[in-house]
């Protein structure tokens, strides 16, 4: 496994408390970077990745490190869902869903509370699919997240998570360690209030077991038909799995 990125530095808290305290710090600004550093491409990607369960149609969907909510509006309006509980571990970015969900009167439908990935409030077998979009990498132990992921879906149900990777190819290998190390981290500095969790996205990245190391994972805590689909030549991965 790969060592242990943490946002600030080792010894002033567990990789959980720096990343809740990270998000806290960056929640204002959080989505208006996360479309401008991405060009708005993210917004395509996630819709493929929901795609990932139009076959299912879920009608109860956990959306774990849901943070601001943008994949589960996503998959409200995609999936057409009954409801989608989504848990983070910050609740400066719960705020800024809840304050969308009141605005957008979805509170029926969607609904978010703070939780920890690996410890998941909720009884096993429950939820008919389970979602994380660029979170998984930011969990500190990632076999028993995965595992607790696992122990919350029903028979059946399936596991979509949506995280960058590492492309391998030239050009883009070096375009996008350039643009990741040394312009993502720049603009970061300027809007956001706290510069360096625009440094840690590319090391926690660059740390992540991407690709088949990854799928790997998932068989280990017990997903099947485990698969993994590049996009943006290997920039973002959508991996599946089912229960």
């Amino acid at each position: 496994m790969s060592k242990t990125i943490v946002p600030y530095h080792p010894g002033s808290g567990t990789k959980k408390e720096q990343v809740a305290d990270m998000f806290n710090n960056i929640s204002k600004t959080y989505d208006f970077l996360n479309h401008f550093l991405s060009f708005g491409i993210d917004i395509i990607w996630r819709k493929k990745a929901i795609n990932e369960l139009k076959a299912l149609q879920p009608k109860l969907i956990l959306d774990v490190a849901t943070g601001t909510g943008d994949f589960a509006f996503e998959a409200l309006s995609i999936l057409k869902p009954e409801k989608i509980i989504g848990v983070d571990i910050s609740q400066g970015m719960l705020d800024i869903a809840q304050q969308k969900i009141d605005k957008r009167k979805e509170s029926a439908h969607f609904e978010v509370k703070l939780g920890d990935s690996e410890k998941l409030p909720f009884s096993a077998d429950l939820f008919d699919a389970v979602t994380v979009a660029y979170g998984v990498r930011n969990f500190e132990d990632l076999v028993k997240g995965l595992a607790d992921m696992h122990r919350v879906l029903k028979p059946g149900g399936k596991a979509v998570i949506l995280e960058f990777s590492k492309p391998k190819r030239f050009p883009v290998k070096q375009l996008y360690n350039f643009y990741f190390n040394y312009i993502t981290p720049g603009i970061g500095k300027l809007f956001s209030k706290d510069a360096r969790a625009y440094s840690y996205l590319p090391e926690s990245v660059a740390a992540f077991p991407d690709g088949k190391t990854f799928t790997g994972l998932m068989d280990k805590t017990g997903f099947k038909d485990t698969k993994c689909r590049p996009l943006a030549f290997g920039i973002c991965s959508i991996y599946t799995g089912l229960k």
